[in-house]
């Protein structure tokens, strides 16, 4: 939860030149202890975050909404990609992955893609691959691969239906190399998934990170990505200082500051259909009021202005690529469908 906004500088200082891998790393564990704050108050329904979760901390409701919003509505976009090719194969890349554990929510759930492959630092993937192997509630929901029981090795694992794999995606060829050992197939409509990632990379290597998934696929492809936004305005620059004081710095939020910059940056990068809101929109017109109105019984909550600012300064854009017979017409925040 953000102070309030006292003495704010002029200008972000979003740390140029400053090695902060370890930083974005620990922001993994810290969306991890957000989420199991989550899943104890019933904002979301994960029963395997637990698994990645040394301590439990109860987070603020604005926290909670916060997360509950981000989830809710990513969900409800891959749901939206797969119900697009009905019964047809998908995969999805989640790049920057951490801990997430969707994958094993869908397969839970019996609507995983054909293929869930997961990138991120080796660091994160030898931890999580870890946790995997020795948690049978885990395990349990890998497929085996054709030859045998899925491959945990080189701080990774490659199964059937889902893959966790190293990469640095400001390395390219290491990317390339990362998405061959998963068995990424590009003739296979694939979701790109970057939630709250880019914006920690500088511009030029997002940048080069978005043409190269645009060219990744020979066939329908749709990239969907989650971050920050407006740091130039009070409550802007009060985020970005509490950040640094934390270590945390964004370099590549101050070329895409804005929804306005964010649809230019997949347009820039080959991508069509561009769309993108902020969170406070998505919340109040996209989400299901159903579900809505449940949290808001959850927790003692007042903090209205508060959850409007920060919820406006996050934001979801999203593009396709290669759909040439038009299957993700109906794909996207404001497609006529029902609501997340």
């Amino acid at each position: 939860m953000l102070p309030p906004a006292s003495r704010l500088p002029r200008k972000c200082n979003f740390g140029e030149g400053h090695d902060g891998d370890d930083t974005v790393r620990w922001t993994n564990d810290d969306a991890t202890v957000s989420k199991m704050s989550c899943a104890d108050l019933n904002y979301l329904n994960d029963i395997f975050v637990k698994h990645f979760v040394k301590r439990r901390q109860k987070k603020p409701p604005l926290i909670n909404r916060g997360y509950f919003s981000r989830v809710h509505a990513f969900h409800s976009l891959m749901k939206q990609f797969m119900r697009a090719f009905k019964d047809k194969p998908t995969q999805i890349i989640s790049l920057g992955c951490g801990f997430d554990t969707t994958y094993f929510q869908f397969k839970d759930q019996n609507c995983a893609p054909t293929r869930y492959i997961e990138v991120d630092f080796p660091e994160v993937t030898s931890k999580k691959s870890a946790v995997i192997e020795r948690t049978p509630e885990l395990r349990g929901l890998l497929d085996p691969k054709e030859e045998g029981q899925p491959i945990f090795k080189s701080g990774g694992v490659v199964s059937l239906g889902y893959s966790l794999v190293p990469g640095d995606l400001r390395n390219l060829a290491e990317m390339e190399k990362a998405l061959h050992t998963a068995g990424f197939d590009p003739k296979v409509p694939t979701l790109i998934l970057a939630e709250c990632v880019l914006v920690y990379l500088e511009a030029s290597a997002s940048a080069a990170l978005l043409r190269y998934c645009s060219q990744l696929c020979d066939g329908p492809a749709a990239f969907v990505l989650y971050e920050q936004i407006n740091p130039d305005d009070a409550f802007g620059r009060q985020m970005c200082k509490n950040l640094e004081n934390r270590g945390i710095f964004l370099p590549g939020l101050p070329a895409y500051p804005n929804l306005d910059a964010q649809k230019s940056r997949f347009l820039s990068a080959g991508w069509k259909k561009v769309e993108a809101a902020d969170m406070h929109t998505i919340h109040h017109k996209r989400l299901d009021p159903v579900e809505i109105q449940r949290i808001n019984k959850l927790e003692i909550f007042d903090e209205f202005e508060e959850w409007q600012l920060i919820q406006s300064h996050y934001c979801i854009a999203h593009a396709v690529q290669h759909d040439s017979e038009g299957l993700l017409n109906e794909f996207g925040l404001f497609a006529k469908d029902s609501p997340f």
